[in-house]
């Protein structure tokens, strides 16, 4: 199977799901957002595709992955004309090319949906997710229902 931007943001708002009831970490911690590769360079994804950040926590990605450079890039028309996904009023950001171990951190001041994507790895699927808001809190059996429903559109 193989998987498309479609798919694999759909897999990342069940992953944000997830996550909505447990942001890691605290305002004042950066979300870690790790970039990888396998060793022959043919699979690139970002470590993890979904995440739930609050009001003013920084987001940091890493090129984990020797083989390749990566980026960070907002989809905004600012950066190579892509479609506006982003909230209407956020700052679209594109980290440039990042070598093996070297990072770039952002904070996201609008509450919204954010997808991003890896310029030269965007057709092979290198795309992610995030969600910037407040506390957002639903209950276990809520996520679980959710993500049921979801997987069974998916597989239907």
């Amino acid at each position: 199977m193989i998987a498309t931007r479609r798919t694999v943001l759909r897999i990342g708002g069940v992953i944000l799901a997830g996550l909505a009831g447990t942001a890691s970490g605290s305002t004042g911690e950066a979300a870690e957002i790790a970039m990888r590769g396998n060793e022959d360079g043919s699979d690139v994804w970002y470590d993890p595709v979904g995440l739930h950040v609050r009001p003013g926590q920084t987001i940091r990605w890493t090129n984990h992955d020797a083989g390749n450079a990566h980026t960070a890039t907002a989809y905004h028309p600012h950066n190579a004309g892509h479609p506006t996904r982003i909230p209407q009023d956020a700052a679209p950001w594109n980290s440039d090319y990042l070598l093996p171990g070297e990072s770039f951190a952002v904070t996201l001041l609008v509450e919204g949906v954010y997808d991003y994507f890896c310029i030269p790895h965007e057709l092979a699927g290198m795309v992610g997710r995030i969600l910037r808001g407040g506390s957002v809190r639903r209950s276990q059996t809520a996520q679980r229902d959710h993500r049921e429903r979801f997987v069974a559109r998916c597989i239907s």
